[in-house]
């Protein structure tokens, strides 16, 4: 069968087969992927059992709840990024933090904190490194933003997530800071480490078949919003990691790997009430204006909330 026999195909069983109220634009996204589909398994001569193998593996996954997973690490979750940046340009928005991946672990709630806070809740400080991060919120004219929220998120020294992790306690390595009057933010918290999918998931099953890690260096997640700003979702990743520049997810960007600075300096350490050197991170976020030319910067998904 031909692709034109293909569309006429789709066509008489999507479309010409309505006889209610259609949406529109659910109706021509069906048509597509649903054709493109056939096309392939024409193309590609897909047996009955690789098709409903192929069915057997989204419902494992779905079952699972690796959707979120499965789409950053197929470069899905990017590939909407690369589209936002495109029109983001387009509309004249250029030069703000590099925005980057989501993820699946966002949870709604964290508890808020004014212009400083402590994300760690002590059980692993005996086996982490200190990490001190701090920076200010600049809106598009370059100047500071007070009152500019800054929720964080991270994972735990075995690549676990509280909420998600129920060994952990609520809301650990998780806040929502307000800058001070200068637009600053500062956090105290464990230096993440890296974490890869879990290894007998299905994400992790599909990465296998194609040859390819499940891997994710260390990182920090950040959704930063400000009244008249655009909303950005980001996350930095630390410098060093042996998977910096080869996240499964690929979720690594210049702009997003700022230095890490030892402080060793006895004064220093005393300052920060702490008895050893400690690790610091430098990092400010730009905003851009909003705009009602660029498409909305928030995605309506489902997530987290406690």
């Amino acid at each position: 069968m031909n692709h034109k026999e293909i569309d006429a195909l789709v066509q008489s069983w999507i479309v010409e087969t309505a006889t209610g109220p259609v949406n529109k634009r659910v109706q021509q996204i069906v048509v597509r992927i649903l054709g493109d589909l056939c096309k392939t398994i024409e193309d590609l001569d897909i047996s009955s059992t690789e098709f409903w193998k192929g069915l057997e593996y989204l419902a494992d996954t779905g079952a699972r709840n690796e959707f979120g997973l499965l789409a950053p690490g197929l470069g899905l979750e990017r590939f909407l990024d690369i589209r936002a940046d495109e029109a983001e340009a387009k509309a004249g928005l250029v030069g703000g933090t590099p925005r980057t991946i989501e993820g699946p672990l966002y949870v709604a709630g964290a508890p808020k904190a004014n212009g400083f806070a402590r994300l760690d809740d002590g059980t692993q400080s005996d086996q982490a490194d200190v990490l001190y991060m701090q920076g200010t919120v600049y809106g598009a004219d370059g100047k500071s933003i007070p009152n500019a929220t800054v929720e964080v998120w991270h994972a735990d020294l075995l690549g676990n997530y509280s909420f998600f992790d129920k060994s952990q306690s609520a809301f650990n390595l998780r806040r929502t800071i307000v800058t001070d009057a200068e637009g600053r933010y500062q956090l105290r918290t464990i230096m993440p480490k890296g974490y890869g999918c879990p290894p007998d998931g299905a994400t992790q099953q599909l990465l296998d078949l194609l040859g390819r890690h499940g891997q994710r260096p260390a990182h920090i997640h950040f959704f930063v919003t400000a009244n008249g700003h655009r909303k950005l979702t980001t996350q930095i990743n630390i410098d060093g990691d042996k998977y910096l520049w080869d996240d499964f997810a690929f979720g690594s960007r210049e702009g997003l790997v700022p230095a890490v600075k030892q402080i060793t300096d006895a004064s220093e350490i005393a300052k920060h009430n702490l008895k050893a050197p400690f690790a610091s991170i430098d990092f400010d976020f730009n905003l851009y204006a909003n705009s009602a030319v660029a498409p909305s910067s928030e995605v309506d998904r489902i997530r987290a909330a406690a």
